[in-house]
């Protein structure tokens, strides 16, 4: 799946009418997962027990979704993440879209309360907030929003 971008990035290469496309993670995308999800405790490796899709632009994977199905009819996103100079281009709320589409029915997930623009991104995909973790996440401790889709 292709998306086009009219834009330019922080690295200053000019991205008008330049496909991004949408692929499911392969092990040679490992590295580029590895820095893209920052400092999460998880192993990259581990993402590809799950439905692990990429954004790949310019043939580097810029972004990365995982997922998995938790009854039938019910998935969890389990981690999305943009390359920081890749932020703000449309990138993870397209991601998000596809992963909606493909895999129609009940969605649930987690967000740091903190994170207002994940936040803003899920409720502009149609997520709404349904309850609160206390304590859920560490360094440092903070509460999750459980948000929730219906497709």
């Amino acid at each position: 799946m292709g998306i086009f971008h009219l834009s330019t990035g922080r690295d200053g290469r000019v991205r008008s009418a330049v496909p991004v496309t949408l692929r499911p993670a392969q092990p040679h995308d490992l590295d580029a997962i590895a820095r893209i999800q920052g400092r999460s405790s998880w192993n990259p490796a581990e993402y590809l027990n799950f439905d692990c899709r990429v954004a790949e632009e310019f043939g580097a994977v810029v972004a990365f979704l995982a997922s998995r199905e938790t009854a039938p009819g019910e998935r969890e996103i389990l981690f999305i993440a943009v390359d920081p100079a890749e932020r703000r281009r449309g990138i993870a709320k397209r991601l998000l879209q596809h992963e909606l589409r493909r895999a129609p029915g009940e969605w649930f997930l987690e967000v740091r309360e903190s994170n207002l623009a994940a936040i803003r991104l899920y409720e502009s995909t149609g997520f709404r907030a349904i309850g609160r973790r206390e304590n859920y996440y560490s360094e440092p401790c903070e509460s999750a929003i459980v948000m929730r889709f219906f497709s």
